[in-house]
């Protein structure tokens, strides 16, 4: 049966092979297309995972309302006109029980590292150069439990930083910007006091620019010092033994406290919702080369039906039954799917090859100076299968009405 649906198919090798053809770049398409988006979109991940916190914990932010001060402050059903309407906000830029939280991560097997932190905006001066900067004081070794920042140093140890003594880790980033280098010193403040030097130990490169132009580390106790607030936090940073539970436990600790919890992927919703548009526009372009190849094995399939009658009288006068009719034209799409589909995986695997050596930066970029291609086997594995159900779907309206002629009619239709 394979060898007389082949033999059909090869009768009519201009029509096959284009309908071929069709399927070859579809399936190409699918494979380079996802491999460029996704693997674009696992380094994005990459970053907001691995290199922050899975959950993030700060002060929950509340503003303050005439509803709000009118049941604090009179009794219920006092009348209140307010002059002017209360503005500013109620919640504290510190986390107010700390330690009861930290006790609490670590009772809870989901938790593999939880960093304290205090974060604040501040502004690097050095010699004429001054610009704004988010200092991170945390502890060292924490801090290396729930990222990996310790991966992307270009200089020095993360852990070069200490408990104390003002020294700093720093995106090479803001070093280029402000024409500082590692071993020297720049002055922090954050508005509260005299700047204060702080001498750079090590250098870092995480590929996200906003990262390495604007944040710097330091030990906690010396953030602390320099903003005043000695024992404060102002957030906690936590990483989990499965992060795609992240949203479910940070949902679960919104409920028991009053600080506000937020999980990698909430916080990032406007870069999740990009990836989902990515994926669609990835999926129909996909589809609609799919369709048209699909239309080009239908397409065959019909004129060969009607160009093959006398053939398939003759076969269903040998004894073939309708079955047996439809599988030899059935045959013929699946055929034409698996090998479109194999031929479209290695012109699809080579394109992605090809795209992965291309220099898109001069520098590390995006976590290095050439394009990000996904190789995931489900990519290939999902191409292949798109490849073989489009064809196999396209061949089964042809191959039964292969199916229904009865030999009779087709040996009427010819002596009429």
């Amino acid at each position: 049966m394979f060898f007389l649906a082949l033999r059909h198919l090869l009768s009519k090798k201009k029509q096959t092979s284009l309908t071929l053809l069709g399927i070859i770049l579809g399936t190409a398409a699918y494979i380079s297309i996802s491999g460029m988006m996704l693997g674009f979109q696992t380094f994005i991940v990459d970053q907001l995972v691995n290199n922050d916190s899975h959950i993030r914990i700060n002060a929950r932010e509340e503003l303050l309302t005439k509803d709000i001060l009118n049941t604090s402050l009179f009794d219920k059903g006092t009348l209140v006109n307010w002059v002017k309407p209360p503005t500013g906000r109620k919640d504290s830029p510190y986390i107010l029980a700390p330690s009861t939280w930290l006790d609490r991560l670590a009772k809870d097997e989901r938790v593999t590292a939880a960093s304290p932190q205090l974060i604040v905006q501040g502004i690097a001066n050095y010699a004429k150069t001054t610009t704004g900067v988010s200092i991170v004081g945390s502890d060292v070794e924490k801090q290396k439990g729930v990222s990996n920042i310790e991966h992307y140093m270009l200089s020095g140890k993360f852990s070069d930083i200490g408990t104390g003594g003002n020294r700093i880790a720093v995106g090479e980033g803001l070093l280029n910007k402000m024409g500082a280098s590692k071993g020297e010193t720049i002055f922090l403040s954050v508005g509260k006091g005299l700047p204060e030097p702080f001498r750079i130990v090590s250098v870092f490169n995480l590929g996200v620019k906003a990262f390495d132009e604007g944040r710097i580390f330091a030990a906690l106790n010396d953030v602390q010092k320099l903003n005043n607030t000695p024992s404060r936090i102002s957030d906690i940073a936590i990483r989990l033994t499965d992060v795609t539970q992240a949203a479910s436990v940070a949902s679960t600790y919104n409920l028991i406290s009053q600080e506000k919890v937020l999980s990698w992927d909430q916080s990032n919703e406007g870069i999740m919702s990009v990836f989902v548009t990515q994926d669609i526009i990835r999926n129909v372009m996909t589809l609609s080369i799919l369709v048209v190849a699909g239309f080009g094995i239908y397409n065959i399939l019909s004129l060969a039906v009607t160009h093959k009658r006398r053939e398939i009288a003759i076969l269903r006068s040998m004894g073939f039954e309708p079955m047996d009719i439809i599988k030899l034209f059935l045959i013929q799409g699946i055929t034409l799917g698996f090998v479109g589909g194999l031929i479209g995986l290695l012109i699809g695997f080579s394109a992605s090859y090809i795209m992965s050596n291309i220099e898109v930066s001069a520098d590390r970029g995006l976590g290095g100076n050439r394009m990000i291609i996904s190789f995931d086997y489900l990519i290939y594995l999902r191409g292949f299968v798109l490849a073989v159900l489009s064809s196999s779907f396209a061949s089964f309206f042809p191959a039964r009405s292969a199916g229904s002629l009865e030999p009779i009619e087709i040996i009427r239709g010819e002596n009429s």
